[in-house]
């Protein structure tokens, strides 16, 4: 990116961005994710064969993770709307792009599978985008810092799905195992630009939270 074109982004008004950010939003929960960069590392390996309730429960697994996409680019998004350093929203933005990466894969692994997004994306796209302008509102530091533990904790919930999938599903694994590549260096570049550790209540929340999402996206 040109440095004109870091210039004009910092002149869009509030009104710009919230449309554009509707726009992103439109397209995550509704719409088909674009491809930024990377072709899904999933592409050229055979598919498995899985049994039924096999089938089923990686789907699902797969749901959870398409949901955790989707909030995903609702924080990242809603916390390059508020802000403070161009810096910081640069960082921001380049991680979105990769998140929608996984956005896309996920969504292309359900299909794969036969099963569906989760009907609940929209109320957690929601409560993410706020949760990530409340997060930019409270200065960079401690929005850099919820990155950190954001991405921590999607690499701890990784691991277990990690656990859970065949391990002849190499699909599903090579898909969840370039995430969590990607979701470690997030978290670097986050506490290398400042990211402040979080409060253990708040961490503790953001678990709370993350539980739930993941339980009622494995059903709905």
């Amino acid at each position: 990116m040109t440095n004109s074109q870091h210039t004009d982004s910092r002149r869009y008004t509030l009104l710009d961005h919230l449309l554009i950010n509707t726009d992103q939003a439109l397209r995550t929960v509704f719409g088909r994710p674009r491809l930024t960069e990377r072709r899904n590392p999933a592409a050229d390996l055979m598919e498995a064969d899985l049994r039924a309730d096999q089938r089923r429960h990686v789907a699902r697994l797969m749901r959870i993770n398409h949901t955790g996409e989707v909030c995903a680019q609702a924080l990242y998004q809603g916390q390059a709307l508020t802000a403070k350093l161009p810096e910081t929203r640069q960082r921001l933005e380049r991680s979105a792009k990769e998140e929608n990466d996984h956005l896309a894969w996920c969504e292309e692994r359900l299909d794969e599978l036969g099963d569906r997004k989760s009907l609940l994306n929209p109320v957690w796209y929601a409560g993410s985008f706020a949760l990530g302008a409340l997060a930019g509102l409270a200065g960079d530091k401690w929005s850099l810092g919820f990155v950190v533990e954001t991405e921590r904790q999607v690499e701890d919930h990784l691991d277990d799905h990690l656990a859970q999938i065949p391990a002849h599903d190499e699909k599903s694994r090579a898909i969840l195992e370039r995430m969590k590549a990607d979701e470690i260096h997030h978290a670097q570049v986050a506490k290398s630009a400042g990211g402040a550790d979080l409060p253990a209540p708040i961490r503790q929340a953001m678990k709370l939270t993350s539980r739930v999402m993941t339980r009622t996206a494995y059903w709905v």
